[in-house]
Order: structure tokens, then sequence, then C-alpha cells
């Protein structure tokens, strides 16, 4: 399919912004930094409102995008809407949680305790940012005419790159304006190394010519299709916005440039934290900028690799 930037600016960003969210609500629990907390709380608002407000670039009516919110019951896009709205309830009460601890004064190291209303609202804010990245992931998921997407890992896919943007992005953080967290670097191998594998297994199966034929593009499955001339003489919507071609041979160096960026470069960030008395904010920060960057390069691939079946018809 054709990739339209806003949209992948959307998944993208807005992932990232819920795995900061995801990722602070967990360092709260756990007692991190205030500090850092709250500047993950508050980058990880602006990277999701950023996505979505993103989001309405490609809608015909921007204006009319309210009535989404009232499908929730069969619209994966409409419980995604209602999902990431919810989100911003905990968040905010997780912030102003965090509030007394920064005007007590952080010394960098100072663990947050969090009261009993602290701890539901970061309960809250990490259910609420997974089931928002997954409702993203089913809108695409739940499409029977693109095979691609009905893939078992795409929802796996779009919760680990959530997971390991933001909590890259998380880690810098928390060196910038906390401790330097050497313990992020086995969950940065970690993340690197599953990402790896799964885009692998993904990538693997995209080979597979798909097992459907023209009568399943026409609404005949079983049925043997054949056509005495071309559906259309000259390029139209859906040979534009559903048929295109992308070479086989940019999609390898785009995808080895992909791996490169969301794998190898944040693992070889992660390696110099395993040693002690290692200053990490560069190499968290590059690994953060990196893995934002790969997410960027998969997600376009996602799309311009899709195939909907009306291009077997067309």
């Amino acid at each position: 399919m054709h990739p339209a930037l806003s949209v992948i600016f959307f998944t993208v960003v807005s992932g990232l912004g819920y795995g900061l969210l995801f990722w602070s609500a967990i360092g709260a629990l756990a007692g991190a930094s205030p500090r850092a907390l709250l500047a993950g709380v508050g980058l990880g608002l602006v990277a999701a409102t950023a996505g979505l407000l993103s989001s309405l670039g490609h809608l015909g009516k921007p204006g009319r995008a309210w009535r989404a919110f009232s499908q929730w019951r069969t619209s994966w896009l409409s419980r995604e809407g209602v999902a990431a709205v919810a989100t911003y309830v905990p968040a905010l009460a997780l912030g102003t949680a965090l509030l007394p601890g920064m005007v007590a004064g952080d010394a960098r190291g100072t663990p947050v305790t969090l009261a009993l209303a602290g701890t539901v609202a970061a309960v809250a804010l990490a259910l609420l940012a997974l089931a928002t990245v997954a409702c993203t992931a089913m809108i695409y998921a739940s499409l029977p005419p693109i095979p691609a997407w009905r893939h078992r890992l795409v929802v796996p896919g779009y919760l680990l790159f959530a997971l390991s943007t933001g909590g890259a992005a998380m880690a810098a953080l928390h060196a910038g304006l906390g401790p330097t967290p050497h313990v992020a670097a086995i969950p940065l191998l970690a993340g690197a190394l599953a990402l790896a594998l799964l885009k692998h297994r993904y990538w693997r199966d995209l080979r597979a010519p798909l097992p459907l034929r023209r009568g399943d593009a026409v609404g005949l499955p079983g049925r043997e299709v054949t056509v005495f001339e071309r559906p259309h003489t000259e390029g139209n919507f859906v040979t534009r916005e559903m048929v295109f071609v992308f070479a086989r041979r940019h999609a390898d160096r785009l995808r080895g440039i992909a791996l490169v960026l969301f794998a190898l470069v944040p693992a070889l960030c992660a390696l110099p934290l395993a040693l002690p008395h290692v200053d990490g904010t560069w190499p968290l920060a590059v690994a953060a900028v990196s893995a934002l960057a790969g997410a960027f390069v998969e997600r376009w691939l996602f799309f311009a690799e899709a195939r909907h079946l009306v291009s077997l018809y067309y």
C-alpha cells in the first residue's frame, strides 16, 4: 500500500509516547528518581499527543474525527481513541503524585515513594498505555484484505517497538536527570535481540507468495476468474493507494538499515553500560535516537510492503 507519512508519524511517535508513559509508571512503582519520571511523563504526553494529532492528516474531514469515539463496540479505531483519551487521566494523576518529590528537591538519586492513589494511577497508566498501542496495532491486524497485516506478529511488533523506543528514551532521561542506569544494559540488549528476531521472522514470512487468487480479490473465493483486458487504462485511486509497487532490492536494503538502527546500534550502546564508572548519558541518547529512526524505517516498510488483495485483480 502507499505509505502515508502522517500515519507513519502517528504510529511511531505515539508508540514512543505510550512506551515512555509505560516505563514512567513502572519506574514510579519501582521507586525511581522523581525528576526523571516527571520528565518521562511530560515527554510521553507530548509525543502521544503529537502522534494522535498527526493521525488527522490523512482524514478527509478532520473536524468529524470525534464521531469515531461512538463506535467503540465494533471499531478498533474507536477503541484506540477511547483508550488514548483515558490514558491522560492516570498520567496527569501520576504527575501530580510525583510533584512533591520535585518540590522537596530531588538529589538525582532520591527515590520516590508513592501513596495509594499514586500507585493506582501508575498501574492504570501502564495498563492503558499498553492497551492503546495494542488497539493501534489491531486497526491494521483486523483487516482481512491485507494478509501481511493479519500476521500474528503485528500486534507483538507494535508493542515491542513502543516498549523499545520508550525504554531507550526513558533510560536516556534517567542518565541525564537521575543516577546513570547501568541496569539498562540488559533490557536494551534483550529488546534489541527480541526486535531483530521478531522482524526477521515477519519479513521471512512476507517473502512467501499470497495464498490467494484473483477470485478472492473480487469476492469469489475458490473460483478461477479471468480477465480479457486491463480493468483500467489509466491509474485511479485504487491503483495509487492500494497497489503500491515496491522493488524487492529496495526492501532488502531498507530492512538492513532498519535492523542496524533499531537493533544493532542500541545493542552496541548497551555494552559500555555493563562496565562500572562509565557515564551512560551519551550511549543511551544515541540508542534512543537510533531506535526511533529505525522504527520510522520499519514502519515505512510495514505499509509499503503490504499488498492489498485488490492488487491480484489490477
